[in-house]
């Protein structure tokens, strides 16, 4: 992570994150595979480094050997072909963002830390600072129920963090600037387009597109029928 100034001179913190050039492995389709999707390779790997099915998969696909490789689903179908690369000129300023990685490890920890407990008394003699002391009922039910809040591995875990605005993008160097912090430590990651938030100046042109879409909907719509009047007795 680091830190910029933006326009009006706000401190920013972002991380600078590496996205690309990735190349199109493979593209799967809904009436051949039963879903739409893509996969991705990043970073060029050397062939001593991967296992035999790695590489028979990759001489498979008559493809150069990745580091990274992911399969990213797709809401509907898109034109891309095998051996394209994708880079982050596929995002602009101000777009939002969803990235998944792994937490960093943090290997065997007590509750203190993993689950925030208060601890016991830090008093002289008093024996009890960091420790569970009883987790279990007596006589009924006589046994700790699941779920409860101990000790044990932390970290090292795939979360998302949804949300994320782009602040900057670097196609020269294929560097997304992302404001906030993202899972892990120089590790990988998968950048996706937000699902939840859109671009401020995409939401208002969709706004203007349906305003203007109803108001051509109001206006081509039939005039009512005048009513027949009542015929006299």
């Amino acid at each position: 992570m680091t830190q910029i100034f933006d326009e009006e001179g706000v401190r920013v913190p972002v991380t600078v994150l590496e996205g690309g050039p990735c190349s199109v492995l493979s593209v799967k389709t809904r009436d051949r595979d039963g879903y739409d999707a893509i996969q991705l390779g990043f970073e060029d790997a050397k062939e001593k480094s991967l296992t035999k099915p790695q590489l028979g998969y990759f001489k498979k696909l008559k493809a150069a050997a990745k580091r990274f490789v992911r399969e990213i689903r797709l809401v509907k179908p898109v034109e891309v072909q095998v051996g394209q690369s994708l880079d982050v000129d596929l995002f602009t300023k101000g777009d939002y963002v969803t990235i998944t990685g792994v937490t960093i490890g943090k290997g065997f920890q007590g509750g203190i830390k993993r689950w925030h407990w208060r601890g016991g008394r830090a008093t002289r003699g008093s024996m009890h600072h960091r420790a569970p002391g009883s987790i279990g009922s007596s006589s009924d039910p006589s046994r700790v129920f699941k779920g409860h809040h101990l000790p044990g591995h932390m970290g090292d875990r795939r979360q998302t963090v949804e949300n994320l605005e782009v602040v900057e993008v670097d196609p020269t160097n294929h560097l997304l600037l992302v404001k906030g912090a993202v899972p892990g430590k120089n590790g990988y990651v998968v950048i996706a387009a937000s699902r939840k938030k859109t671009h401020k100046a995409k939401r208002e042109v969709v706004a203007a597109v349906a305003e203007s879409e109803t108001k051509k909907k109001k206006e081509e719509k039939p005039a009512a029928k005048p009513k027949k009047e009542a015929e006299k007795k």
